[in-house]
């Protein structure tokens, strides 16, 4: 159980590290100076939902995460190509950071369907909501810039 509880966080961990980095990059590629600092926040959201994370894995005895994941990196790189092939409109990088953030929603409710002590539950539960949040904001950007043009 221990062991499972460990490799579920560390799981999650890879997902917030790799959403700030996706972040990051979005920040670096989109005009939009207001959108640039929304990602910017959500990067910072995720720094903090990782350090969050690792004190959980460290309380239980674990090893945290401290790469992110490999899918993660080739979607990053994958943004990189696509976007010098199509040009890095805002509505593409947004694009592209919706898609992300569908992975960390499975990522998390993945993680929720599993039994899990209550405080690692509510943690991850509220952390959940953060991510949805993250995709739903990103999502009604990429609507509104969609209109816009």
């Amino acid at each position: 159980m221990k062991d499972d509880v460990i490799s579920t966080l560390n799981n999650l961990i890879e997902t917030c590290k790799d959403g700030e980095e996706g972040f990051k990059s979005c920040a670096e590629d989109i005009s939009d100076t207001q959108l640039k600092q929304s990602f910017l926040a959500f990067a910072a959201d995720c720094a903090k939902a990782d350090q969050e994370l690792k004190a959980l894995v460290i309380a239980r005895g674990g090893n945290p995460e401290s790469k992110s994941s490999m899918s993660g990196t080739l979607h990053r790189r994958w943004i990189d190509i696509k976007t010098a092939i199509m040009g890095k409109g805002d509505e593409a990088v947004l694009n592209e950071c919706e898609r992300g953030e569908d992975v960390a929603v499975k990522s998390y409710r993945r993680a929720l369907e599993k039994d899990l002590p209550l405080d690692v539950k509510a943690v991850i539960e509220r952390q959940y909501r953060g991510v949805r949040q993250h995709h739903d904001a990103i999502k009604n950007l990429r609507d509104h810039v969609r209109t816009a043009t």
